[in-house]
């Protein structure tokens, strides 16, 4: 059997981009499973949510809101710390950027091996790399919650932490008025999810429960389409949790048996396939998810640093 190309470096097709005005004045860029990104106006300011992963790739998103917008960036908000949502943070000219304490943290702790370990796995979406100026720094932390007014009657825009879930330090972002939610990489919408710096038991429990307690009509995840309506908001959080649960029961099973790391992959890779193979990154991502919940069993709570020779080393070890 030929050996699978590594994580995504072999998907270099195009993704059909599409902007979607969820309510006056907020937006949503879907990518067919691409990174999802964010706007929401303020009465004389945007509040972008998500910044890319290089200036050009940012530009060419702000290109497209600016046929709907001319209001200058005063805050971009970062979900969390992973180098295709952060990097391309120059191009929005922002005032300030806000992020989680934790995100600061990890950025500061090992944003550079996640930026070399992110390009080599998705070559793809770093358009034009030279032009990112370096690692991307918030100025704006918080602990728990942000309330930002957005001016007459357009209500508050609030950040909110979850709990620890596929960061230690993932963010919401709340429009209250328009019941919409954008998710990052809390919530997948048929997309497979990346696990790699992740607190599995914390997500599947708590802090999805901390997600689905919003109330949410309009839910925007990090990958995958928009769930419209409070049914599919639900359906894409208990499938995030259903993929977190079928990891657990499987990578579980075979590390109380004392089996091998390889075994349990091949078991969960055997258990999720049939629902969630066909899903954008599946294959890309299961080696690294269950490495790290393998590393959780046998307690290890801080996520161990990737590095571009680590992913090697983990794909040749689980995908030969």
């Amino acid at each position: 059997m030929a050996k699978k190309p590594f994580a995504s470096s072999a998907d270099l097709g195009e993704k059909v981009e599409t902007l979607e005005v969820l309510a006056e004045g907020v937006y949503a860029l879907t990518a067919e499973g691409d990174p999802n990104i964010g706007a929401i106006e303020g009465e004389d300011f945007v509040v972008a949510f998500e910044a890319r992963a290089t200036p050009k790739a940012a530009r060419d998103w702000l290109a497209k809101l600016r046929e709907y917008t001319d209001k200058p960036v005063k805050y971009l908000v970062l979900s969390h710390y992973h180098a295709v949502r952060v990097l391309g943070a120059s191009a929005f000219e922002a005032e300030s950027i806000i992020a989680h304490e934790q995100t600061r943290f990890l950025i500061n702790e090992r944003g550079q091996q996640d930026w070399d370990s992110e390009f080599g796995r998705m070559p793809r979406l770093f358009r034009e790399p030279e032009g990112i100026p370096g690692l991307t720094h918030p100025d704006i932390v918080f602990n728990d919650r942000l309330e930002i007014p957005l001016g007459g009657d357009r209500g508050d825009l609030v950040l909110q932490y979850c709990g620890r879930g596929h960061t230690a330090g993932d963010i919401c972002a709340w429009l209250p008025k328009h019941k919409i939610l954008f998710a990052g990489d809390l919530v997948e919408a048929e997309a497979a999810l990346y696990t790699g710096d992740a607190f599995h038991f914390d997500w599947s429990k708590g802090t999805l429960d901390q997600v689905k307690a919003f109330g949410a009509e309009t839910l925007i995840g990090g990958r995958g389409a928009t769930a419209q309506g409070r049914a599919a908001v639900e359906a894409a959080i208990e499938q995030t949790r259903g993929f977190l649960e079928g990891m657990i029961a499987k990578v579980g099973e075979v590390h109380r048996g004392g089996g091998t790391l390889k075994e349990a992959f091949e078991a969960t890779h055997a258990h999720l396939e049939p629902k969630f193979g066909r899903w954008p990154i599946f294959e890309h991502c299961l080696p690294f998810d269950v490495q790290r919940l393998w590393d959780e069993f046998d307690g290890v709570d801080w996520p161990r640093i990737w590095t571009a020779e680590r992913d090697q080393e983990v794909w040749d070890q689980l995908q030969d």
